[in-house]
């Protein structure tokens, strides 16, 4: 047994001494200050306890409050702990597609909040945040820190969007760098997918580089106009250019030993995600951390200062009582 606190009981223990002393023997030195009439006043007295017990049971309660403030603690030493969990690229499509409004309000603010979801089904994991269109680049580098994450993407506008079109490829190449110190590599992409050519040369990348592969589709199959930096539709030869949600990016997922999901309004696709990338992961060490273990019982003194004080104060009421 030890304490947290020992001077803070040391400092405070010697006015209790002093007024102990000058109230349980020298109470001439308390009615030279105060005059009979102010003592009658200010003491509790009557004839359901003794004034000598009160005071002492009144003392003995600060004693053991002065104890709990003190904080005894049993001291188990230092511990190591393993931090467990996955560490996950989670990348966002900006290209222009994702302008469209197929899906409300568009597809950008969807697919970033069901990455917001994602984050939420996965508190003690690590993870990092990349953006891609034509090239990739880092919002976030890994982390647990959910709130710091959702911040980042939340802080991704419509101004971030860039009206070329995706390159997987390159979202490959970028990713295979971040992840290559880690193990198992995941990558999870909310995208509406992309052109074939591209999508073949990063199923080759995520191949050769052992990553496994998540997707969330987000947008219709139907499709919807693609919209510019202006909010006007953009037309090529003189037609309004459509964009649909690519499904071949799932399926490269799907064969490669990932899995996808089409994001709906609801959270369950998202849960169904995170509980499939947990089920074919088991959570690697992130590190370790040493803490400093104490089992507290402050409590005890506590309660047993609170009922003496109770048991000081009993027979207020009475008093108060028979004043009127």
């Amino acid at each position: 047994m030890s304490f947290v606190n020992p001077q803070l009981f040391w400092i405070l223990i010697l006015p209790l001494i002093v007024f102990t002393v000058v109230i349980l023997r020298h109470k001439g030195s308390v009615t030279s200050v105060f005059s009979e009439e102010v003592l009658k006043k200010l003491s509790i007295g009557d004839d359901s306890l003794p004034l000598v017990v009160r005071n002492s049971l009144l003392l003995l309660a600060i004693f053991f409050m002065l104890i709990a403030l003190a904080r005894p603690v049993f001291d188990h030493g230092d511990k190591v702990v393993q931090l467990k969990g996955l560490s996950a690229v989670v990348a966002l499509d900006i290209s222009g597609s994702m302008r469209a409004k197929d899906i409300y309000p568009n597809r950008l603010e969807f697919a970033k909040k069901k990455m917001l979801s994602l984050f939420e089904e996965m508190p003690s994991d690590e993870l990092s945040v990349v953006a891609f269109a034509h090239s990739a680049f880092m919002l976030a580098p890994f982390s647990s820190d959910k709130e710091t994450l959702s911040q980042m993407v939340g802080g991704v506008t419509d101004e971030y969007i860039n009206m070329s079109s995706t390159d997987f490829s390159h979202l490959g190449a970028y990713v295979a760098k971040i992840l290559e110190k880690k193990e198992p590599k995941i990558l999870i992409v909310f995208s509406d997918g992309g052109e074939k050519k591209d999508l073949e040369k990063f199923t080759q990348i995520i191949k050769n580089n052992n990553i496994y592969l998540y997707v969330v589709l987000v947008g219709t199959q139907k499709g919807s106009p693609v919209i510019d930096e202006e909010g006007k539709k953009v037309s090529k030869n003189g037609a309004i250019v459509i964009t649909q949600r690519n499904d071949a990016l799932g399926q490269i997922a799907f064969d490669n030993k990932g899995a996808f999901v089409v994001a709906n309004t609801g959270t369950q696709s998202i849960k169904d995600l995170v509980a499939t990338i947990k089920a074919q992961h088991q959570s690697k060490a992130q590190g370790e951390v040493t803490i400093h273990d104490r089992e507290e019982f402050f409590y005890y003194p506590l309660a047993l200062g609170i009922l003496l004080l109770l048991l000081g104060f009993s027979s207020l009421p009475q008093r108060i009582q028979n004043v009127k």
